[in-house]
C-alpha cells in the first residue's frame, strides 16, 4: 500500500469530510559556475508529503519531509476548533480525463548523472570564453521528479517530469566601464537544450553592451527581447489575473473583463499543453484537469485563473490553475496550493528582429531587465531597470551600446502601444519567478531616464 493510500484509509476511517495527499520523490542536479570554472556541484534526492483535510468546512493540512505518517491525523483534527470554516467551500476535485502532453518527460534527463551535468555546465563556460570577457558566472539545474496526488473523491493523479535550465552571466572590464551580458535557456528534454546557445547569448551581449554611450532622458520605440519581456510578465502582468486580486479590485484590470485592454495584435494565454514548457502539466495540484485559456485575446481582457478556494470564494469553478511550486523547478508538496499560471505565453508574429529594428526610427534593444516590480498595482504603474544589453536605434540601424537607464510605466499603456511582435519566441525562466514562453515585443511611446 502507497503512502497516499495509507493516509486515506486512516482518512475515511475518521470519517474526514474530505482528505487530500500529495507525494513527491525529486532528484536534484546543481551545478555553480564562478570566475570562469566549476565551483561546486550539489546532488540532492528530496522526499516530501502533505496532507490537507477538510472537515465540516475547516482546512486543515501539515507537511513532512519523510513518510512516516504514525497518527498524523488524529493529530491535525485535534486542532480543527482553533480554525473557523470556511462556508464557501464546495469540495476536493473529483476524478476526471486529462489531455495527454508530449515533450514534459524525458529518459535521458531522468537518468543524467552529475559528471554529465558538469560537462554541460563546461560547455556553457567554453561557449562564453571569448576575447574581452573577464568573468563567467551561472548556473545549471536539472530536476527529475514524480508527483502524486489522491483524495477521498477518487482522484488518482501521479507524473514524471523532467526540467532543465542554465544561464551564464558574462563580464567584462573592457572598456570605458565594466558591463555584463546574460544567456539563458530551460527546457523538459536533452534535445531541446543548447548549453552552446546559452554562452554564446551571454557572451554577444556582453561585448556589444562595450563602451556604452548615455541613452537621452526622451521617449522611445522599445523592442523587448524575450528575456526582458519575460521578467515583465513574471512580475508584472501575472498577478493582475488572478481572481483573488480581481475580485479584491487590487488589478489593474478591475472591472474591464471583456473591454479592450491591449493593442489588437496582442494575446497572452495561459498554456499548460505546450511541448517544452517548463509549467507544462496534464492536471493542476489538485488534481484538476488543465486547459490553454487565454487572458488576452486579440486585446480583449478575456479571463482570469484560480484554483479551487479562490473560485468558490467567488461562487465559481476552479479553472485549473492550483499550483505547488518547487525550487529550483517544477512541483513541491506544500499542504496549501496557490492559484497561479502555468506558462504564460504571448502569441508569436511573423516579424523578423531585423525587420523590427529596420522599422524603428529611434528606439532602444533591452535585452535584460532588472528590479521589476509593481509599484501601483491598481493603476498598473511599475518599474523596472535595463543594466544591461542596450542598444540604442537610429533610423533602422543599431549604431551604438547605451547605458543604464530606468523605466517608469504604466501597464495598461504599455498594452496599449505594442506596435509590433516577433517570431522569436523563448522559454523564459527567471529565478524563482513563474515560467513564460515570449518572442520579442516592441513598444512605443516609453520614456527612460538615464541613471
Amino acid at each position: 500500500m502507497s503512502v497516499c493510500e495509507q493516509v486515506l484509509r486512516e482518512a475515511k476511517g475518521l470519517h474526514v469530510d474530505e482528505c487530500e495527499v500529495v507525494a513527491i520523490h525529486k532528484k536534484i542536479i546543481t551545478v555553480r559556475i564562478t570566475d570562469s570554472e566549476i565551483a561546486e556541484i550539489k546532488q540532492n534526492r528530496e522526499q516530501s508529503l502533505a496532507v490537507r483535510i477538510i472537515h465540516e468546512k475547516r482546512i486543515l493540512s501539515v507537511r513532512m519531509n519523510d513518510f512516516s505518517t504514525g497518527n498524523i491525523l488524529d493529530k491535525i483534527l485535534q486542532t480543527k476548533n482553533y480554525v473557523k470554516p470556511k462556508m464557501f467551500w464546495k469540495s476536493l476535485p473529483y476524478p476526471s480525463t486529462f489531455t495527454k502532453l508530449e515533450k514534459t518527460h524525458d529518459k535521458k534527463l531522468d537518468e543524467i548523472t552529475g559528471r554529465q551535468a558538469i560537462e554541460l555546465a563546461d560547455r556553457m563556460i567554453q561557449a562564453a570564453v571569448k576575447q574581452k570577457i573577464t568573468r563567467i558566472s551561472g548556473s545549471l539545474n536539472i530536476v527529475s521528479e514524480e508527483f502524486n496526488i489522491n483524495n477521498t473523491n477518487g482522484v488518482d493523479c501521479s507524473e514524471k517530469s523532467t526540467y532543465i535550465s542554465g544561464v551564464i552571466n558574462a563580464d567584462s572590464d573592457h572598456g570605458t566601464a565594466p558591463v555584463s551580458g546574460v544567456g539563458a535557456a530551460s527546457s523538459r528534454t536533452f534535445a531541446a537544450f543548447s548549453p552552446e546557445d546559452i554562452g554564446n547569448d551571454a557572451s554577444e551581449m556582453c561585448i556589444n553592451s562595450i563602451n556604452p554611450e548615455n541613452c537621452e532622458p526622451e521617449t522611445y520605440s522599445i523592442i523587448f527581447e524575450p528575456y526582458a519581456f519575460g521578467d515583465m510578465l513574471a512580475f508584472v502582468f501575472s498577478s493582475n489575473f488572478n481572481l483573488k486580486t480581481y475580485s479584491e479590485k487590487r488589478s489593474c484590470f478591475a472591472g474591464k473583463l471583456g473591454q479592450k485592454v491591449a493593442a489588437s495584435r496582442f494575446s497572452l494565454i495561459d498554456d499548460p499543453h505546450i511541448p517544452e514548457g517548463i509549467g507544462s502539466k496534464p492536471f493542476d495540484d489538485e488534481g484538476t484537469p488543465t486547459s490553454v485559456r487565454y487572458l488576452i485575446d486579440s486585446g480583449l481582457f478575456a479571463n482570469t485563473y484560480s484554483d479551487s478556494f479562490h473560485a468558490f470564494k467567488e461562487n465559481q469553478q476552479s479553472t485549473g490553475n492550483a499550483s505547488r511550486m518547487g525550487s529550483p523547478m517544477g512541483r513541491d508538496a506544500q499542504p496549501i496550493p496557490i492559484p497561479l499560471p502555468h506558462n504564460l505565453r504571448v502569441k508569436e508574429g511573423d516579424l523578423t528582429m531585423e525587420k523590427m529594428i529596420k522599422e524603428t526610427k529611434k528606439g532602444l534593444l533591452v535585452g535584460r531587465l532588472w528590479y521589476t516590480y509593481a509599484v501601483n498595482p491598481e493603476r498598473g504603474d511599475f518599474s523596472c531597470t535595463a543594466r544591461s544589453g542596450i542598444r540604442i536605434i537610429e533610423n533602422g540601424n543599431i549604431t551604438k551600446a547605451g547605458k543604464p537607464v530606468r523605466i517608469v510605466h504604466n501597464l495598461l499603456t504599455l498594452l496599449q502601444n505594442i506596435s509590433e511582435i516577433g517570431n522569436d519566441s523563448k522559454n523564459v525562466l527567471q529565478w524563482s519567478a513563474l515560467p513564460c514562453v515570449t518572442p520579442s515585443i516592441k513598444v512605443d511611446g516609453i520614456r527612460v531616464n538615464p541613471i
